[in-house]
């Protein structure tokens, strides 16, 4: 029998759905507090405290989906004028290429799905060695993003994620034939719980190491992350001499994030370490043979169009020819014309994964906003530039890899470079001491960032995909396991910053 609520419990039950309780009444606090802090303490204070707020939605987006706490945060910032309508629509419209990759993109490698399982459970079930097979996923993710991009290899992370799981845990719920709801372990028998633990372990492990290696590969060259290529056109630079410049950074770090990935695979820390239970891999391989049996001549003609066009992808991506987003929707155009997806229906399906996550990048944008309307970064870009020459590429590198981790890794290269373009053209600067300044803040914003899933996008974008609760990864879970490749990563990179450029 339903409980009869009166229409202020009904309100109050509505509000953020099922969230707990004492979340609803923070946010509730939240938006109560923020007017009160502008005219207390004017709009640096409540910038800040607003930053944080909107780090906390994100920091608990297992028990919200980020969008409505965080837009609430948007909109009120926007109402009491911490941002203006005008600085939002600038701001994402700044940022278009992102936003048309994640709507296209991510929905172009749904339609691949079949292929990359195939070709990710062949390496999964051939690579016995949990430390080879995590090398193997953080190196192809590194090269991948040295040439696609970081959020394109994260989308095909999470399919490949999404697709393991759901093997495994079909079977662990004796579920036969019928539509399979993945996310739910009622289920789930007994016997498989404890391996159905283990292995979702495994999985969180293994795109851990795949998305570290996005951002290790995402540094290297000129097309790997989308501040690359503005820092490149301020430089002049083109792809190799791009490459070349930050070599001396990037090379040792590469070879650091990979000794990283290996030393947590042998120490098992920092949540790394778990193996494939012997139970799934029988499950995977049982898997993997009852499809190849089972495939029909209209089966291998989709595999073979997916995996020419995956080739097609590639190659668009590396020479650049066009917008990643336009290359995306290009994709979804030859994959579904070439294997039979006509219905509107059966191509709403792969708008689901990316459309949030993009609602929730223009919420982001907003908060950026506040923090570029209000000049929040300013006075630490201001001391930075007063520092000793010879000083300034090593706290560049930490100044950027900080408001990074808090902020936006393009949104902080974008003020930077514009900063040092600036001494550059009032002769404050020479030629190359600006080029030591642009390789300490691309490399800056890209390595220490890691530290945080609103430091890089392809790592917020693993938070909010439909597998993070799925194996259970919190952005907690994400900070630490991050924490090893943040320490690591970043002393490497501020010693080559200070001795080798």
């Amino acid at each position: 029998m339903h409980q009869v609520l009166t229409l202020p419990q009904a309100f109050r039950r509505n509000f953020l759905g099922n969230s707990p309780i004492w979340y609803k009444q923070v946010i509730i606090g939240f938006l109560i507090l923020n007017p009160v802090l502008l005219a207390m303490f004017g709009p640096t204070v409540a910038g800040w405290v607003l930053i944080f707020e909107f780090i906390f939605t994100l920091a608990l987006a297992l028990k919200c989906y980020p969008l409505q706490p965080g837009g609430l945060l948007a909109i009120e910032a926007i109402a009491i004028g911490l941002a203006s309508p005008d600085g939002v629509y600038h701001e994402v419209s700044s940022n278009l290429q992102v936003i048309l990759l994640l709507m296209f993109m991510v929905a172009g490698i749904y339609f691949m799905k079949d292929m990359l399982l195939a070709v990710f459970t062949r390496f999964l079930v051939g690579v016995k060695s949990k430390t080879a097979l995590s090398l193997l996923f953080s190196f192809t993710a590194a090269v991948l993003s040295a040439f696609l991009d970081a959020l394109t290899v994260t989308a095909v992370l999470i399919s490949v994620g999404v697709g393991f799981y759901s093997v495994y845990h079909k079977v662990a719920s004796n579920a036969g034939s019928h539509d399979h709801n993945h996310s739910n372990d009622d289920h789930v028998v007994e016997l498989h719980r404890e391996d159905l633990d283990q292995f979702r372990s495994f999985l969180r492990s293994l795109l851990m190491h795949g998305a570290v290696g996005t951002a290790l590969g995402g540094v290297t060259t000129l097309v790997g992350e989308p501040q690359n290529l503005l820092i490149a056109e301020k430089a002049g630079w083109e792809f190799i001499e791009f490459f070349i410049h930050m070599a001396p950074v990037t090379m040792p770090v590469l070879v650091t994030g990979l000794l990283t990935c290996m030393l947590m695979e042998k120490l098992s820390w920092f949540g790394y370490g778990a193996k494939l239970p012997a139970a799934v891999r029988t499950v995977l391989e049982d898997f993997d043979t009852e499809q190849r049996a089972q495939r029909s001549s209209r089966d291998y003609a989709t595999l073979i169009v997916q995996s020419i066009i995956a080739l097609l992808l590639v190659l668009a991506l590396a020479f650049h020819v066009a917008e990643v987003g336009l290359v995306g929707l290009m994709i979804i155009i030859l994959l579904t014309a070439f294997n039979g997806i006509t219905e509107e229906s059966q191509i709403g399906h792969a708008f689901e994964e990316a459309l949030p996550f993009t609602a929730l990048l223009v919420v982001f944008f907003s908060i950026v906003t506040v923090i570029h309307e209000q000049h929040l970064f300013n006075p630490i870009i201001e001391w930075v530039l007063t520092l000793e020459l010879d000083m300034q590429p090593r706290v560049f590198f930490v100044a950027n890899g900080v408001l990074s981790a808090i902020s936006d890794n393009v949104f902080v290269a974008t003020i930077y470079i514009n900063e040092v373009v600036g001494a550059l053209e009032a002769g404050l600067i020479d030629r190359a001491h600006f080029d030591k300044l642009a390789i300490a803040i691309n490399t800056g914003t890209n390595i220490p960032s890691v530290a945080t899933p609103n430091g890089q996008a392809a790592f917020l974008f693993l938070l909010t995909s439909a597998v993070a609760p799925l194996i259970r990864l919190s952005y907690g879970t994400m900070v630490w396991m991050a924490l090893p490749y943040t320490i690591t990563m970043s002393v490497v990179g501020y010693l080559a910053v200070s001795y080798m450029i």
